[in-house]
């Protein structure tokens, strides 16, 4: 074996060409990956022991001078991926999806065969594209001349293809079938989940239907668990304002509100909160619609309107489950408001968000929900506002030319010529301190608590977004694009 230590084997020439020269399934049963061939020599990727079965076949199909190269499981995974979702061309022995023994869910995408145009080839391309660019969401559109494909990618919609008409209806079956929905159905809108393996990943998605002139259209939300990192520290907080939101978490009763735009990060705001302070001695419990990501440790509930079991209900049940925190996915209406600010009262401390432009408008909107000020202003310990800004891609971010100090995406084929590659978040935090509480209770004008939070110290989310900017991780414009609604 190769005396080279555990790497990313991302410097060799398979791997850069994003191709392989044996079939997957050889590849996932032997756990060896052909990475480069030197004249006569091959060098093959070799996780831990090797695996003396696979060497004799290998052999046989690449010829008797083969070195292992050493390598750690998760660069052995990343590099099969890499080679085996970059093409199509790839030979397998497979005729079928691994469904064979795991049912229709489940299925590996890597491990499709080559059939150049068939239904299941591009649906699987799709998805295998959405997930290899980071994409948030996968829309299917009916259209005249086929089906219309975009993806959400860093938060902004982009059309990437539109598939033969004459598959229209094949391929949206199958998203169908794989989400157990109805097919017969298409008159009414329906909801489903399916899971999917691209290599030793488990990508989860969250599939919508919803009858449109044409035709259903379907959205998939992604959820990769693969690219999921929870805790506080991941989340790029400003110091300052981790140790506050630090202190908060600390205490034993009291609400703690999370708001923003749906796809801000709330919820993996939430759940970083929930990892941080997730003990044995801490009974730590969850409402959610639906459950996003499974949290090792917490009892999480998913709410189900078919069978009554709403988040007031479920709310109801849980608070006499003994818990110390409780995490309400989202308050929507009066009912939960006023079960979650009880909680908070009652020596809870409760997590939950809203959908609110700033963090002072979070205490409004609960007033307009019919919650008593007095019961607010004691409840409320602190609101955190955020917005998710788009990263510079690092590998065209250029000198702004207008703005002096500052950086510009100029565009290129990593990031799809956009100019960014990824997001980060912008947070804004106010604390409910004793002046805001009197405000509250005298009138809970939102404008008017945007003021005494600034003068006690409050930064606003455009300012932590020109904090970001100052940083060279995003530009002055996508600053004011995400916060234009938050200044108003």
């Amino acid at each position: 074996m190769s005396d080279s230590p555990l790497h990313s084997l991302a410097q060799f020439a398979l791997v850069k060409e994003r191709r392989s020269v044996v079939p997957y399934s050889f590849v996932r049963s032997f756990r060896l990956l052909p990475l480069e061939q030197r004249e006569e020599l091959w060098l093959v990727a070799v996780a831990g022991i090797s695996n003396n079965l696979g060497l004799d076949p290998l052999k046989l199909l690449l010829g008797p001078q083969i070195q292992e190269v050493a390598c750690s499981e998760q660069a052995l995974e990343e590099a099969i991926e890499i080679c085996f979702q970059g093409s199509r061309f790839v030979p397998t022995e497979e005729s079928g999806p691994i469904a064979s023994q795991e049912g229709l869910e489940g299925y590996d995408l890597l491990g499709r065969s080559g059939e150049e145009l068939s239904p299941v080839a591009l649906l699987d391309d799709v998805l295998l594209e959405a997930i290899q660019r980071g994409a948030s969401d996968i829309h299917f559109e009916p259209q005249e001349d086929g089906l219309s494909v975009r993806i959400r990618v860093d938060g902004v919609l982009s059309n990437r293809r539109l598939l033969p008409a004459q598959f229209k209806a094949q391929i949206l079956t199958r998203v169908k079938v794989l989400s157990h929905l109805d097919i017969a159905e298409q008159r009414l809108p329906q909801d489903g989940r399916l899971r999917l393996r691209v290599g030793a990943r488990q990508i989860d998605f969250r599939v919508s239907t919803l009858p449109v002139l044409g035709g259903e259209r379907i959205v998939l939300r992604i959820l990769d668990r693969g690219n999921l990192e929870l805790g506080l520290t991941h989340l790029q907080m400003p110091e300052e304002l981790l140790e506050r939101l630090l202190r908060y978490l600390s205490r034993t009763e009291g609400m703690l509100l999370v708001t923003g735009p749906t796809g801000s990060g709330k919820t993996t705001t939430l759940y970083s909160a929930l990892k941080q302070i997730d003990s044995s001695e801490i009974n730590l419990m969850t409402v959610e619609d639906p459950i996003e990501y499974r949290l090792p440790g917490v009892a999480q509930i998913g709410v189900n309107p078919k069978i009554d079991l709403t988040f007031a209900a479920a709310l109801r049940h849980v608070l006499r489950q003994d818990p110390d925190v409780v995490m309400v996915g989202e308050i929507r209406d009066a009912e939960t408001a006023q079960i979650a600010v009880q909680a908070a009262l009652t020596g809870h401390l409760v997590l939950s968000t809203l959908h609110t432009n700033d963090a002072p408008s979070a205490l409004t909107r609960l007033v307009d929900m019919g919650i008593e000020p007095f019961l607010l202003s004691s409840s409320v310990i602190g609101v955190l506002a955020q917005r998710l800004v788009r990263c510079l891609c690092p590998h065209c971010r250029q000198p702004d030319p207008l703005h002096p100090g500052f950086f510009i995406g100029a565009g290129c084929d990593r990031c799809l010529g956009s100019g960014y590659r990824g997001r980060r978040a912008a947070y804004e935090l106010m604390a409910v301190t004793g002046k805001i509480q009197r405000q509250v209770v005298e009138s809970a004008d939102a404008a008017r608590l945007r003021d005494i939070a600034l003068e006690e110290g409050m930064r606003t989310l455009r300012d932590d977004g020109l904090r970001i900017a100052a940083l060279g991780e995003t530009s002055l414009s996508e600053v004011l694009r995400v916060t234009r609604g938050s200044e108003e």
